[in-house]
């Protein structure tokens, strides 16, 4: 394979998430000391031309209803196929479930290596070394693939996302269909409008202090929802009924890399602390002064969250 890159851009509804901006924007920096150029692959309905103002030379364009939903063979091979048109030796992703999904049997195909959750990419060498996290955030190791393509999946917020600029990319279509033998007869969205946690700049989220689900919903919600957050909820709160699981966030829940993540009554356990570590800004609020979460917070308030958080709303709503 050559040295270009190519970025997986993921849709929802449509419209092209924000982590394939981010992805491009990267790969454009990355393709700058590599060399090579810089192609999309677009699975779906979406403005793929449009890829090109993030600096995506060219799109390979898979459409049609085999791509309708999530279709594991399908998926893969149409992924298989951008990676054989745009001669790419790096592919990255944004880390989530049908990526994970895609990923390790796109890796099986083609005795690829794969890194998965990195936060940090560079070149080096002339190639690209992924940082990731491991042991709950505690360490990070590099990591360079030696095998003709390298598959990277990134925690999405991990770059920012680049100004547009003006170019349109050329798009080339992959052939639909793929060789899938499964059949999606329905899918069932989520009813939340919010974003996802995985995917979310700003997280509230709530621990076993909050004492009820009612509480959580007086507490957590208005203060998320004061800044545009995501509400979340640490295994104890979970398990206690005060949230849903979809909401959890730590080592059997969610992995999230927020700009700001909010602690409300979180002791901040390691298995919490695996799903959350890597956020840019940490604020805690406890009133147990000796809590762990302080020992990894940026901002710490020793305080009665039934006295802080509505406080903290009333305040940043009036802001």
């Amino acid at each position: 394979m050559g040295n270009n890159i190519l970025v997986v851009a993921e849709t929802d509804d449509g419209a092209v998430k924000k982590t394939a901006f981010e992805l491009l924007g990267k790969a454009k920096a990355l393709a700058a000391s590599t060399g090579g150029a810089v192609h999309a692959v677009l699975i779906g309905d979406g403005d793929a031309a449009s890829l090109g103002a993030y600096g995506a030379s060219t799109v390979h364009h898979a459409s049609g209803a085999a791509f309708s939903h999530y279709n594991p063979a399908a998926w893969t091979s149409a992924v298989q196929g951008a990676i054989a048109a745009s001669d790419a030796g790096v592919v990255l992703a944004a880390a989530g479930p049908q990526v994970r999904d895609g990923f390790a049997r796109l890796a099986a195909r083609l005795g690829a290596g794969l890194a998965t959750e990195v936060t940090e990419l560079r070149a080096e060498g002339g190639a690209v070394v992924g940082r990731r996290p491991q042991f709950a955030g505690k360490a990070f190791s590099d990591v360079v693939i030696r095998s003709a393509v390298a598959l990277f999946t990134v925690r999405p917020n991990s770059f920012g996302v680049p100004e547009a600029g003006g170019g349109s990319a050329s798009v080339s279509a992959l052939a639909a269909g793929g060789d899938s033998k499964e059949k999606v007869v329905g899918s069932e969205e989520p009813s939340s409008d919010v974003v996802d946690l995985t995917e979310a700049e700003r997280i509230v989220s709530g621990g076993r202090a909050v004492k009820s689900a009612e509480n959580f919903d007086k507490l957590i919600r208005p203060l998320a929802a004061s800044i545009g957050a995501t509400p979340g909820a640490s295994r104890a709160a979970v398990d206690a009924g005060y949230a849903p699981h979809n909401e959890q966030v730590g080592q059997t829940g969610k992995v999230v890399n927020p700009s700001l993540y909010i602690a409300c009554g979180i002791s901040g356990a390691i298995q919490h602390l695996a799903g959350m570590r890597t956020s840019k800004v940490i604020v805690a609020i406890n009133k147990d002064p000796e809590a762990p979460i302080f020992q990894h917070a940026t901002y710490g308030i020793v305080g009665d969250i039934f006295d802080i958080c509505p406080m903290l709303t009333a305040e940043l709503e009036s802001a």
